[in-house]
């Protein structure tokens, strides 16, 4: 059978946390849907790549890339698109905060949607987050500054978890950081986004590879930047051809 969807992980330092996620991957999917998981390493500094390498002999349908150099997640998560080999992408984060058990949530929705041509992204909505105070308030707060100058319908800019015709996701515009921007970029497009409650977990094992106040300077200039996109962005709602 041809391959339905292809799940796209983006990692750096993350060893412990990968094989347990491909397992979970594996569980929620398996005889449900015809799959593949690609695990893209952005140069970890510790022993991911091994991990991998080792899980590779027992899930045969886990495909492995990785960068020569640190090029950041969405550079990852774009690496995983651009070699995925189904018309499908759900992305996750490689920290195992997000639940692969919600991925049948997504199809579902996406499923009932079938049809429905100008649907571009469906997203999850993290309920209950197990991350520290400081941290959901600086979400809470880049979330409403972006929602009133992006209009993007963001409801939960940092939840990992989304699903994306692979086709529309190649019509948006790359640069670095653009993972957070996704919604917008969808809307830009002139597609629809979609959102659903999904779970979320904490870090077991690892550490952040971002800070908060790093998030935060560097958001503020993709921010003007994605404005910038939004103001030039000239899509016909529709092609004939005569």
């Amino acid at each position: 059978m041809s391959l339905a969807i292809s799940v796209v992980v983006p990692v750096h330092n993350e060893q412990e946390n990968v094989l347990p996620l491909i397992e979970e991957i594996s569980s929620a999917l398996e005889g449900r849907i015809e799959y593949e998981i690609l695990f893209v390493d952005d140069h970890s500094d510790d022993d991911t790549i091994g991990s991998l390498k080792s899980a590779k002999q027992k899930f045969g349908k886990l495909r492995v890339l990785s960068h020569p150099k640190n090029c950041g997640q969405s550079s990852a998560i774009r690496t995983g698109v651009l070699a995925a080999q189904a018309p499908v992408v759900v992305t996750l984060d490689g920290d195992g905060q997000n639940d692969p058990a919600d991925i049948p949530k997504l199809l579902d929705l996406y499923e009932q949607l079938t049809g429905h041509e100008r649907l571009g992204m469906i997203g999850g909505r993290r309920v209950k987050r197990q991350d520290s105070q400081i941290k959901m308030f600086a979400s809470r707060l880049a979330n409403r500054i972006r929602r009133t100058l992006l209009r993007d319908q963001a409801q939960d800019v940092g939840c990992g978890l989304k699903l994306i015709p692979r086709e529309v996701f190649l019509r948006l515009p790359y640069f670095d950081h653009m993972h957070r921007f996704i919604s917008a970029l969808v809307l830009r497009e002139g597609y629809e986004v979609r959102f659903v409650d999904v779970n979320h977990r904490p870090r077991l094992h690892g550490k952040s590879n971002y800070g908060v106040f790093d998030r935060l300077w560097v958001s503020i200039s993709d921010l003007f930047g994605v404005m910038w996109l939004q103001s030039r962005g000239r899509i016909p709602t529709s092609i004939d051809e005569i």
